[in-house]
């Protein structure tokens, strides 16, 4: 079924998910109830009133003819070019002879991609993904294949393309093969890809299982892909409402993080102690407890391994604490954590569809708090 083959309860849902809004948050911003939203979406309440269409669409960020499937999308302001180019990569089963290179070669090229997304230079990596994904393909090699879909599936988390994500992590599962260390690694994006498609228990589930599965043997970089794995799993679980899971998984990953020491992150996690205490304010935030988050939320900005996490994790984290700020009608705790979010990776608040919908509800403040007007005009959102 194509995007405009849809009937419009499921059009809006997609553009939810796409926003990264819950149906609760989608309700407080129509002033109307879950059970409007949920109905809406399930096709049991008729969408037949073009105002109705109209405000759904204003807080959806799209025209009403998009809604309508009337019209195909246009790219909103602040999105990248490219994406179409990175779906038909990953659309193409065969190698063109041009793009084969060495091992070598693919792997220095697999290297600076990691560092590309980790400096958040978002644009960047866009353009080079289509050719990397040929020449991962030409090197044929499991290990490359995996990271370059990796990374792959990571930056189209960043941009709202939660299916298309999900389709490049499954690549990077099936590329893994019968190797546990990658296919460990693997499970990290696809719990990423369906967290962010709003599947949180059917990331609960692929992510615990492949935690479960690394064994006490292997390399302290495996066992922190299992730390990895166990915080995603924790997301996953404060996401379905599995609280007190959540919180026991989290544990579980302070346990592995205090027995790491010294490793060298080769498969590029940034797990840690540091990440463990990031987790449990993400984890206070999505069960409600948005004010007990924002407690423990400047012990871990002050700590020195903060400074030393990639800035795309860091700028990451901060959006996470600006919707939090929101919850509790911080507008100013919001703004300072969307300003310092663009000091660190400016990519991250300038490029992601979470930080454009958390721009627009500061910015809607009068006055707006400083910086956020500014913010506002950057992304091409217009008060």
């Amino acid at each position: 079924m194509t995007s405009d083959d849809l009937p419009i309860g499921r059009r809006v849902a997609r553009w939810r998910v796409r926003r990264q809004m819950t149906q609760q948050m989608l309700a407080d911003r129509l002033g109307r109830s879950k059970s409007w939203v949920d109905k809406i979406e399930r096709g049991a309440r008729p969408l037949d009133r073009y105002s109705v269409i109209q405000e759904l669409a204003h807080v959806l960020r799209v025209d009403p003819e998009v809604l309508l499937g009337q019209q195909p999308q246009r790219t909103p302001a602040g999105s990248l070019d490219g994406v179409d180019d990175i779906r038909a990569a990953l659309a193409r089963y065969d190698t063109p002879e041009a793009t084969q290179q060495t091992p070598e070669e693919a792997r220095r090229r697999v290297g600076h991609a990691w560092l590309t997304y980790q400096h958040a230079h978002y644009g960047q990596l866009v353009r080079v993904l289509p050719g990397l994904l040929d020449v991962v393909q030409g090197a044929a090699s499991p290990e490359l294949l995996v990271q370059a879909y990796r990374i792959t599936s990571a930056l189209l988390v960043k941009l709202g393309e939660a299916d298309l994500a999900w389709l490049a992590a499954d690549r990077a599962m099936t590329a893994a093969g019968d190797d546990p260390a990658l296919a460990a690694t693997a499970a990290v994006s696809v719990g990423q890809a369906l967290r962010a498609a709003g599947r949180d228990c059917l990331a609960l589930t692929a992510t615990l299982a492949a935690a479960n599965r690394v064994r006490p043997q292997r390399s302290p970089g495996e066992w922190a892909v299992a730390g990895t794995l166990l915080l995603q799993a924790a997301l996953a679980a404060a996401g379905c409402g599995e609280h007190r899971r959540a919180d026991e998984l989290t544990d579980r990953a302070a346990g592995v993080a205090a027995s790491l020491r010294g490793y060298d992150d080769q498969h590029r996690t940034s797990f840690g102690p540091v990440a463990v205490e990031m987790a449990r304010v993400l984890v206070a935030a999505q069960r409600g407890d948005a004010d007990a988050a924002l407690i423990r939320h400047p012990t871990v900005v002050r700590r020195e391994a903060w400074r030393r996490l990639p800035a795309e994790y860091r700028g990451a984290y901060l959006l996470d604490v600006a919707r939090a700020y929101l919850h509790t009608g911080d507008l100013r705790g919001a703004a300072r954590a969307l300003v310092d979010a663009d000091s660190i990776a400016p990519a991250e608040v300038r490029w992601r569809p979470l930080a454009r919908t958390l721009i627009a509800d500061v910015a809607r403040a009068k006055p707006a708090p400083a910086g956020v007007a500014r913010l506002a005009t950057l992304v091409g959102l217009t008060r």
